[in-house]
């Protein structure tokens, strides 16, 4: 049902976009960096950013249980990267209770370093012995360990797991918890992990300026600012260069504002990331009503004169340096759903980040986003592109509400998957309402009071809840709910596992799951290598995805990871716009289990 409904409401409204951006995904054969200190493997084309390895390709640890009861952890270090000895730290608990170890540490190599001063560090390899205080049944360990490239990437503070059986000899990797801001896994380490080199930090503001150009092509955001480069049309060159003004001051003025509630929210402890207010039902009715709004303005239904529509589309249209401004937070709003693959690198790295340079990373994605609105307000030669104005600029606009209320009607349908059927109807009920309401809105007292009473019921509408679906039936064709256990329990029966961390309200995954991973093509190719498929579902709020998803160094969906069955290797990480290729050279990497015919 799920994959019927995509088909009919996702793909006429969201593949346009998605088709456009098919052709600017960050590419590398090698691995990009997504936060100041971790990477993650690309499977694009061309090569393009720094060279870092990803922190789990870098250093990796081994850990085994000698005869004699003691821990081995080995560490293999890859070329030209080192480990921190001071950095360092071990702890042992079995049911809750703290065990003391006491680790043999080797002498380091003794350098100068610009984060820690005179420092000793590991290159190629660390060998460590750790000596219980006393020999435990089953135990948990956890390492902290930190290390940075000799060209200039520091990694932050890394915390691993692991479930050690000192009966059997068995060492099981898990998942933990990240760090959060303020906690520093050793002396100076958040000093460390809160620092960025000139170099990242230029190339993140990069990457953030690019993505905000490219939201300009999103489909939910083409509709709000064409209306914006018509007008253009019409204005003196003084008049243009304020409202481009204006629009770029609105644009940034929101990301800022965007930026500075997540970090309030991550600074009070609470996992979240971009996309947040779309798993807020309420928020998702309203935006849907607003589009409705513009629609039927657009369509010539109802005009709005007042201040109160200002804030929605009729901004868009009319030459006040306040309509300006609010046509910049429009599309900033409306652009929510819509991550571009360098905008997903450039805000992990800003979450992870102090304040300050997330605010400043924040701003360059702003920038971005209004940066053609505004080379049209100066350009000549750019307006000389656009077509002279006249009647069919009417007929457009027009035109333009449909791309509008198809949104609106996705809108719906996410409410509906968060909080159920009832709550949808309802929310619909509400938009009827105010299609009456802004109807019956005119002169006299009566139409303005019905107008008013039609609005209020639309208003409690919307704010009506019914029961949320539950979670049985949501999944179909083999797929399984995603946990850290459950990927730990399916690799550890040999076989590798595919995770798909999607949401109903993320465009970028519903085309990628249309298009590459929901075809018969690509079951068969899983089928084949018996890969797990699970789907991690941040439709609604979920802290433990928040939390995963901030370890993997992101701030936003989608994240594709195909995990080997060997429970010791890294995962994959996969393009967030996928293409079939992206997903046959992956899964080439994995044992075919039989010969399965695939196209």
């Amino acid at each position: 049902m799920r994959a019927a409904i995509q088909h009919l409401l996702s793909l006429p409204i969201l593949l346009l976009g998605c088709l456009i951006l098919s052709g600017a995904v960050p590419a590398s054969g090698q691995a990009l960096p997504d936060t100041a200190g971790q990477a993650v493997m690309s499977l694009s084309d061309n090569t393009t950013g720094p060279d870092f390895l990803p922190v789990e390709e870098a250093y990796r640890l081994a850990v085994e249980v000698e005869d004699s009861g003691d821990l081995r952890l080995y560490w293999q270090i890859a070329d030209a990267y080192y480990l921190y000895r001071h950095s360092l730290e071990f702890s042992l608990t079995e049911n809750g209770e703290k065990i003391g170890v006491e680790a043999s540490l080797p002498p380091g190599l003794d350098r100068t370093d610009e984060f820690f001063g005179d420092v000793s560090v590991y290159y190629d390899d660390a060998d460590i012995n750790l000596a219980p205080a006393r020999t435990p049944g089953q135990a948990i360990l956890t390492v902290t360990s930190q290390g940075c490239a000799d060209a200039g990437l520091c990694y932050p503070p890394r915390t691993q797991q692991f479930e050690v059986d000192f009966n059997s000899a068995a060492v099981i990797a898990t998942t933990v918890t990240p760090q959060r801001r303020g906690q520093s896994a050793s002396p100076g380490a958040s000093a460390s992990a809160a620092s960025a080199t000139v170099a990242t930090l230029l190339y993140m503001l990069l990457l953030a300026f690019a993505g905000g150009i490219i939201l300009n092509l999103m489909p939910c955001v083409f509709p709000i600012l064409s209306l914006k480069v018509f007008a253009f049309a019409r204005a003196e060159p003084k008049e243009r260069h304020r409202h481009g003004w204006w629009y770029t001051a609105g644009v940034v003025a929101s990301f800022l504002l965007v930026a500075a509630v997540l970090v309030a929210l991550q600074q009070a402890g609470r996992a979240i990331g971009w996309g947040f207010q779309l798993q807020s039902p309420g928020f998702v009715i309203a935006l849907a009503y607003l589009f409705i709004a513009m629609g039927l303005s657009l369509s010539g239904l109802v005009h709005f004169g007042g201040n109160l529509m200002n804030v929605g589309n009729n901004l868009a249209q009319q030459g006040g340096n306040t309509g300006s401004f609010f046509t910049g937070v429009l599309a900033v709003l409306v652009a929510s759903p819509c991550t571009a693959p360098f905008m997903g690198t450039a805000l992990g790295f800003a979450l992870t980040q102090p304040p300050a340079i997330g605010l400043v990373v924040f701003a360059a994605l702003g920038f971005g986003m209004a940066s053609p609105l505004l080379l049209l307000s100066y350009s000549s030669a750019a307006r000389r592109l656009m077509p002279s104005p006249g009647p069919w600029m009417e007929t457009l606009k027009q035109a333009l509400a449909f791309p509008l209320y198809a949104t609106a009607l996705w809108l719906f349908w996410v409410a509906g998957r968060q909080t159920g059927v009832d709550t949808m109807t309802m929310a619909l009920l509400g938009a009827l309402l105010l299609a009456l309401g802004m109807w019956l809105w005119g002169p006299g007292m009566f139409r303005k009071g019905a107008a008013a009473a039609a609005l209020l019921l639309a208003i409690a509408s919307a704010g009506w809840r019914g029961e949320a679906p539950g979670a049985a039936g949501q999944l179909a064709d083999g797929r399984v709910a995603w946990s850290p256990a459950a990927v730990a329990e399916a690799r550890a029966s040999g076989r590798p596992v595919f995770v798909d961390f999607t949401a109903d309200w993320c465009i970028t995954c519903l085309a990628n799951e249309r298009t590459v991973l929901h075809t018969k093509d690509a079951k068969a190719r899983f089928d084949a290598h018996d890969v797990v498929y699970m789907v991690a579902d941040w439709t609604n709020h979920d802290a433990g995805i928040a939390e995963f998803l901030a370890e993997m160094g992101r701030s936003g969906i989608p994240l594709y990871l195909l995990y080997p069955a060997n429970s010791a290797a890294a995962p994959l990480v996969l393009p967030q716009l996928l293409r079939k290729q992206h997903l046959v050279d992956a899964l080439a990497q994995l044992p075919a289990r039989s010969p399965v015919a695939v196209r």
